[in-house]
């Protein structure tokens, strides 16, 4: 049997400078500390970065313009060391990890199964992922407390209770829940 390690993916969703707000600001110091751990025990990581552009549906049919240029788009400065470690940076037009070819392409190259997720926004962009990967027929796992809306607790609450109806109950799990194979040392929640 391989190593979960070799199965397994952690997906840093969005966390870039045009998501964070005081709602989701909290969130980057847990994700960082459990990046870090993820990655010293050997583990794969992916972050994936929105661009939006001129004339996308998010602009035509949300009128929504933001995170077209730098430094909107960048990753926040405190999780810069780990995406320059990371597996891959994957830029993407649409929600998920799946919405572009590359990501999809990239997950069958690896040969990943478990796609662990957090990150920036827990309705929409993280919700998303988990569903990609529910639906490319591999186990999505959805780290709540590793996840945020820059709307609020009660947008991300609600995130939650969608994601779970998509892709089980079971398949949202804390930061606690990590399996220790893919992080060594102990998995103390961080005080944000």
């Amino acid at each position: 049997m391989s190593d979960i390690r070799n199965r397994s993916v952690l997906v840093v969703v969005d966390v870039q400078n045009g998501f964070i707000r005081e709602a989701s600001a909290p969130v980057v110091p847990v994700i960082a500390d459990l990046v870090a751990r993820w990655q010293r025990a050997g583990g794969d990581t992916v972050f994936t970065r929105y661009l939006n552009y001129e004339g996308s549906p998010f602009e035509r049919l949300i009128g929504w313009s933001e995170l077209m240029t730098s430094p909107q788009i960048d990753i926040v400065d405190e999780l810069q060391p780990y995406a320059a470690k990371a597996t891959a940076v994957l830029d993407k037009y649409g929600y998920g990890l799946f919405a572009d070819k590359a990501g999809a392409a990239l997950v069958a190259a690896r040969g990943w199964t478990d796609i662990y997720v957090c990150g920036i926004a827990t309705e929409s962009c993280v919700l998303a992922t988990c569903l990609g990967a529910f639906e490319a027929d591999l186990n999505p796992w959805l780290i709540a407390d590793a996840s945020a809306s820059h709307a609020g607790q009660r947008v991300h609450e609600a995130g939650i209770l969608v994601t779970q109806r998509f892709i089980g109950r079971g398949q949202i799990i804390k930061v606690e829940d990590v399996p220790s194979a893919l992080a060594k040392q102990s998995l103390e929640r961080c005080d944000a």
